[in-house]
Order: C-alpha cells, then sequence, then structure tokens
C-alpha cells in the first residue's frame, strides 16, 4: 500500500503559482522549484511517492521527475539529518584542506560519506564545487555557506548547530 502524499493548502497555492508562470504545455519548467517545496514539507528527502506526486501535479511522466531529483546533489534520495553539512571536495577546496576538514567533521560526528548520525542531527555530503573557489576550504549549511574553514570554526558550526543556534532559512 502506497502512502497518500499531498500538500498542505498554502503549499498547493504556492505550488500553482510556480506553474503558472510558465506557458501551457511547458510546465515541466517549474520541476526544479516544485521539488524544492516537496523536499521542505516532506522531510528533507524525496521518496518515491513524493516524486509520483510531483510529476501529477505537473502533468509529466514519474520517470521524468526521477531523472532530475536523481541528478541534482541539492535533492536527497534517503532520509537527512536537521543539518546536512556539504564540504566541498574539488580541487581549490582540496589543495587549501577541505579532505582535512571532511576527515575531521567524519570522525567527530562518527559517520561515514552519506550517513546520518543516530541522533538524526547531522548528515554528512561531500559537495562538487559550490562555486566559492577564492573562499577555500568551505561547505554548505542549509542555504548558507561557512568560507575559509579551519577545525575550530567547524567544530564551533557544530556546537551552534548543536545547541540550536543555526538557522537554515
Amino acid at each position: 500500500m502506497s502512502k497518500k502524499v499531498a500538500f498542505k493548502l498554502e503549499t498547493l497555492d504556492k505550488a500553482q503559482e510556480i506553474i503558472r508562470r510558465y506557458p501551457e504545455g511547458r510546465q515541466k519548467s517549474a520541476l526544479i522549484p516544485i521539488l524544492h517545496l516537496a523536499q521542505k514539507e516532506f522531510g528533507g528527502w524525496l521518496d518515491v511517492p513524493v516524486m509520483d506526486y510531483v510529476a501529477g501535479l505537473l502533468g509529466i511522466k514519474p520517470i521524468e521527475v526521477y531523472e532530475v531529483a536523481t541528478f541534482y546533489t541539492m535533492f536527497n534520495m534517503k532520509p537527512v539529518g536537521k543539518y546536512v553539512l556539504e564540504v566541498c571536495r574539488t580541487g581549490p577546496c582540496m589543495l587549501n584542506g577541505s579532505e582535512k576538514i571532511f576527515e575531521h567533521i567524519r570522525k567527530k560526528l562518527g559517520i561515514k560519506e552519506g550517513e546520518t548520525t543516530e541522533d538524526g542531527l547531522f548528515t554528512l555530503k561531500p559537495a562538487e564545487c559550490l562555486g566559492a573557489c577564492g573562499y577555500a576550504p568551505m561547505m554548505q549549511l542549509g542555504k548558507f555557506y561557512h568560507e575559509n574553514l579551519t577545525i575550530e570554526k567547524v567544530d564551533r558550526i557544530l556546537d551552534l548547530c548543536k545547541q540550536g543556534a543555526i538557522t537554515l532559512d
């Protein structure tokens, strides 16, 4: 038995407003912003029933949603923690110590890449270029960038998250 998925009325209104931005027959253009709404509303990740629901809203095939959702790393295909730590691991960040930062977070939280802490607070993910090469090493936490990272800065960020002092919106 599949779970019943539906946006709250307020979210559905927002989704319909987004869809109306595009000409008739081009509603697939609203897919990425609608997936963001869905991920936010349904626990921070997109499972198959949620993606099927989005496909129905847009009048497209479910596979078209799966292709986009699984391609972009900003969409989570499994449950994640409240705080998703995305550490950039491409060239400039690696040259400036992102591997050391990633390994420190991994050990401090006791999780592997892509895993979530037992308390559901943190998920650690590698990120491909986040476009802030001049501020390497860096990570994304929610919609915010944390740049010029050091072990001390990372520890402060983790402590603030544990205290609930970091907001994601």
